[in-house]
């Protein structure tokens, strides 16, 4: 009886302490941040062939994707810098602060960006932190970009969730 005591001792030690690692998520924005809204992003990663130290790799360029609210309508776009603008016309650009492996191993991995307002008055610019998660696709090829290939441009389909966050609800 002795023994099975420590055991469930230690096992309920041990889930203490693997809980709330667990919940931690390197692409969580701050704990003072709430969510302002969530959109889907479905377009492409914009990857070119060019010739590091070594040898030929794709390298990223830029993303090009539409914004879709839940109900499938265009909200706006996600492009290079990497800039998101609102059909109310505001637009912001991140920064990106933390990465995170996707659990999809053809994934791009999730991120946690800092925004600043780059212009408009609209629902963007109250936007603090962005963050991209729930990606499928859009990982870089691993062939095809060798000699011969030296600039070529390749466009990778992907999905995301991109949630975007501000300290006030």
């Amino acid at each position: 009886m002795m023994q099975q005591t420590a055991i469930l001792l230690t096992l309920a030690a041990t889930l203490s302490i693997a809980a709330p690692a667990a919940a931690q998520n390197p692409t969580d924005p701050p704990e003072s941040q709430h969510v302002a809204f969530t959109v889907t992003g479905k377009g492409v990663q914009i990857y070119t062939c060019q010739q590091s130290a070594t040898s030929p790799q794709w390298v990223f360029q830029a993303p090009e994707a539409t914004l879709t609210d839940a109900n499938g309508k265009p909200v706006g776009t996600h492009s290079a810098g990497p800039i998101w603008k609102s059909k109310d016309g505001s637009t912001i650009k991140g920064e990106v602060l933390q990465k995170s492996a996707s659990s999809e191993p053809d994934a791009i991995p999730w991120l946690l960006l800092r925004a600043t307002p780059v212009s408009g008055s609209g629902i963007l610019t109250k936007v603090e932190f962005i963050r991209r998660s729930d990606t499928r696709g859009g990982i870089a090829p691993t062939t095809g970009c060798d000699a011969q290939h030296i600039n070529a441009t390749t466009r990778i389909p992907y999905t995301a969730t991109y949630t975007f966050y501000s300290a006030k609800p």
